[in-house]
């Protein structure tokens, strides 16, 4: 086992560790990823102890950052340094993820999610923030839009869920086979989260040393993989219902929005900014030539600068 991941003792557990079986000490996890030193804090909402990081300048306008599935805060790193000057920026695992972890009562959805949103704000005591999500992020970021748009300034969307995919990536599919909700919880090897990494690149040899062994060791933060498998589940059920109702919802945002997509997103189709810009007239558009779903992981400089720009326009 590499010195960047945590271990398990005793040597047979560690075995067991490094074949995918079992959960890592949360206690351990926090300490490596989610310290107080790191700017890492944590509150209780709607049965979440919510893992968050409020950073920037205090007395300059807020920016909420909403990471995608099987991701963490930790997504963001590469924006932060270019926003503190700007910005408080306010970022958090999302519920079923990273340290924030699974729902105690096993409930997910989006308007859960959405409501752990916004009571965070609250709690934050910000009215108003300007808000960017990527992925799975970016579907709870435009409809919160929608539910309050009073509480949103300007949205900024990264490869956002929305339109239906009509190619569900392996991952998120896989959570409807027989059986899923029990075998995966109990193993899935590293192999299997590198694989994805690699997927959600658009060129892999972009994977920061680190990165791999993060996405992993988040996985097996106890109860997180059978979270991932029910929320995978509300997914494929979401990308159902999606069908009939994203063209008119998308329709009724209101604020200004900025759309940023990688032309290899091997998760969610460049197919879909055609969409955007047929039900949302105005909305501005970047794609990103040869990157892939996170784009603000991938190329943080780049992405971060576009973002900027949209934000101070």
């Amino acid at each position: 086992m590499s010195a960047n991941r945590l271990s398990l003792q005793p040597p047979l557990a560690a075995g067991f560790a490094r074949l995918g079986f079992g959960p890592l000490p949360l206690e351990r996890l926090k300490s490596r990823y989610g310290n107080a030193a790191q700017g890492s804090r944590y509150v209780e909402i709607d049965g979440f102890n919510v893992h968050y990081r409020d950073e920037g300048s205090r007395d300059k306008p807020a920016l909420v950052l909403i990471h995608g599935v099987v991701a963490s805060l930790h997504t963001w790193d590469g924006w932060v340094q270019a926003f503190a000057p700007h910005y408080r920026i306010i970022r958090f695992d999302v519920p079923g993820f990273g340290l924030t972890g699974p729902a105690r009562d096993g409930v997910y959805s989006v308007e859960r999610m959405m409501h752990v949103f916004g009571q965070l704000l609250d709690y934050l005591q910000v009215d108003k923030a300007h808000v960017a999500g990527n992925s799975l992020g970016g579907y709870i970021a435009w409809n919160f839009a929608l539910t309050q748009p009073q509480r949103v300034g300007k949205l900024v969307l990264i490869d956002p869920a929305g339109y239906p995919m009509h190619k569900v990536p392996w991952m998120i599919a896989a959570a409807a086979l027989p059986g899923a909700t029990v075998a995966m919880p109990m193993w899935m090897p590293r192999a299997l989260i590198a694989q994805g990494i690699k997927e959600v690149y658009g060129e892999p040899g972009r994977i920061k040393p680190g990165v791999v062994d993060r996405y992993y060791d988040l996985s097996r933060r106890p109860g997180n993989r059978r979270g991932m498998m029910d929320i995978f589940r509300v997914l494929l059920k979401v990308n159902k219902e999606e069908l009939h109702t994203t063209p008119e919802r998308v329709a009724l945002i209101k604020v200004p929005t900025l759309l940023m997509w990688g032309d290899r997103d091997r998760w969610i189709s460049p197919r879909h900014v055609p969409l955007w810009q047929r039900d949302l007239p105005g909305i501005q558009v970047k794609v990103y030539p040869g990157v892939g779903h996170i784009p603000m992981e991938e190329i943080p400089e780049q992405s971060a600068a576009d973002a900027m720009k949209f934000l101070l326009g």
